[in-house]
């Protein structure tokens, strides 16, 4: 069971944790399962970008919230090649692009459509078999390719690292992930571009902001448990 804020403490809560960001750091509102009048009170708190996991949950919200003309929505959870038209259609950010094959699958439909979504690419620092991304070697394999993948404006990293580690073991990997996008950046490829590390959530993004992120992603700190 779910067990979500009020909406006066939703409003208090983004007040609390925009006051502890930096400049550098744009505030990402989780809002998976969340219902859509508290997104409005996030709104109301200065909230512009939503992040959901579930093109269709996605689509429902939109409707609903389609008198908010400013809002930018990043997808964050594993997009399935069969669904990228959608989530172009929809998602003005793909945080979690993590195979070759979907960035070559997103670039041929944008092309089509005449749209440069942006995008981040997911990669894991640390072997995990329930995290989906690139490990760093099949990355740096894959750089040329993705190169070439010029309807997409490929900004950065997004990483999540595995559940069970400390504190400096969740500092390493994240501080590791800047210095991937230092070492992408610093070769110079036409098309990939490191400007942002999307990395933090609830649970650890004070030690993604001290390694150098620059979206965070927040449901439950904002929100309350989904349950």
């Amino acid at each position: 069971m779910s067990s979500f804020l009020p909406a006066s403490q939703v409003a208090d809560r983004i007040i609390q944790v925009r006051q502890t960001l930096p400049d550098s750091v744009k505030l990402i509102a989780v809002t998976k399962q969340v219902p859509v009048e508290l997104m409005r009170s996030a709104y109301e708190a200065g909230i512009r970008d939503f992040g959901e996991s579930r093109i269709q949950e996605a689509i429902v919200k939109q409707m609903q919230l389609q008198d908010l003309t400013d809002v930018t929505w990043h997808l964050i959870g594993h997009l399935q090649s069969n669904k990228a038209a959608k989530a172009l259609e929809i998602f003005q950010w793909i945080h979690s692009v993590d195979s070759l094959k979907l960035a070559q699958r997103l670039d041929q439909l944008a092309e089509s459509i005449a749209q440069k979504p942006t995008v981040c690419l997911q990669v894991k620092i640390l072997v995990d078999p329930n995290k989906f991304g690139w490990t760093v070697p099949e990355l740096l394999a894959d750089l040329p390719a993705l190169n070439q993948c010029s309807q997409l404006r490929i900004v950065g990293l997004m990483t999540i690292p595995p559940y069970g580690l400390n504190p400096p073991e969740i500092l390493a990997v994240f501080t590791r992930t800047r210095e991937l996008a230092e070492q992408i950046q610093h070769q110079n490829w036409s098309t990939l571009q490191m400007q942002h590390l999307s990395m933090g959530m609830s649970e650890d993004y004070p030690l993604a902001i001290k390694a150098g992120a620059t979206l965070i992603r927040l449901g439950r700190t904002l929100f309350g448990e989904r349950g």
